[in-house]
């Protein structure tokens, strides 16, 4: 069997670093200019990864806090939307599992905007807001469908 043998690259060789830039001629143009000055291309800023933007943890817990608010005000409006569905003569257990749904339906809606607002890069991944809008979009239709007498 035949041993593969290496090419021979004595040819080939990287210049040396210089610590001045070469002049540029008069005649370039000026985006020539600044190519020819660095001698080598600009990187192109890249966009933080999710993992490596941070939350401070007082917008982390505003944003808790303003959460915990809006699931109190969900609340009632949840207990506002049952006791109007018994008003329409819809049974209480109907009516109390619609109005299940429609805290369900506002809650994950609210989570999704206040994490937005705390941390718009990290969070609106369609890893974290896939599994809230379906959750909110399945809450959303059961609620009008335990609704009906």
């Amino acid at each position: 069997m035949a041993q593969d043998t290496p090419k021979d690259n004595t040819g080939f060789t990287l210049p040396s670093p210089s610590p001045v830039p070469a002049p540029v001629p008069a005649s370039a143009p000026p985006a020539a200019d600044a190519f020819a000055a660095s001698g080598s291309t600009e990187s192109v800023p890249t966009l933080d990864s999710a993992s490596m933007t941070d939350t401070s943890s007082r917008d982390t817990l505003l944003g808790g806090v303003v959460l915990l608010l809006l699931f109190i005000a969900f609340f009632f409006a949840k207990n506002a939307y049952a006791n109007g569905l018994v008003a329409k003569r819809v049974p209480p257990n109907k009516a109390n599992a619609s109005g299940w749904w429609l805290f369900i339906f506002l809650a994950s809606l609210a989570t999704g905007v206040v994490l937005a607002a705390v941390n718009a890069h990290k969070f609106l991944a369609p890893l974290f807001m896939g599994p809230l809008v379906l959750v909110g979009l399945v809450a959303l239709l059961l609620t009008f469908t335990s609704s009906r007498r």
